[in-house]
């Protein structure tokens, strides 16, 4: 089984500096560093470029400057969406965001985790969840969701949250750790 292979089935897998995945990432931050020099109102260039980087981007969807990513082709937004300035992705594992999905400034999305036996991490190995969003949620500012995580439609995650665990769809989540307060 390959590296990307244990990645994508999210086994241990080998993250570090002569990993097979060292041209996909230097591929995705060049394009996210090209994306974050553009002019604020070049949506045109803005659009091919996140043509390019992602997995997907429907219709509408927009992502202000900066933004960054590991891989870019993990990533999908569905139509409508908004993300604010400094959306941060660790997309090792695919990362769904349904429609209408709106993300406040500074938001981190994380897939990848490393294991606790210090040798592994000594060793670079790492493991990818997936992360997916349902549609019309919206996301505080400063919010951090780690690896794993579903999050229902229509929830609403507080400003500076740290989401852990699945919220439900119609939740307002909030905290560290993000618990839900009530169903909307």
């Amino acid at each position: 089984m390959t590296e990307k292979e244990k990645r994508d089935a999210g086994e241990l897998y080998y993250a570090g500096a002569e990993s097979d995945f060292l041209d996909e990432v230097r591929h995705a931050k060049n394009l996210c560093h090209k994306y974050n020099q553009l002019p604020p109102m070049d949506f045109q260039a803005q659009r091919e470029i996140l043509e390019e980087l992602l997995g997907g981007i429907g219709e509408g969807s927009v992502i202000y400057p900066p933004f960054w990513c590991d891989y870019g082709y993990n990533i999908s937004f569905g139509k409508e969406c908004l993300a604010n300035h400094g959306l941060t992705v660790l997309d090792g594992a695919k990362v769904q965001f349904g429609d209408h999905v709106l993300i406040g400034p500074g938001c981190y999305f994380h897939t990848a985790g490393h294991p606790l036996d210090p040798q592994q991490r000594k060793d670079w190995l790492v493991y990818t969840k997936p992360i997916h969003v349902g549609n019309n949620v919206w996301f505080g500012a400063g919010v951090h969701v780690l690896p794993g995580i579903t999050i229902g439609d229509n929830a609403v995650i507080g400003a500076g949250s740290i989401v852990t665990k699945d919220i439900p769809a119609g939740a307002v989540a909030a905290g560290n750790p993000a618990k839900v307060i009530r169903q909307l």
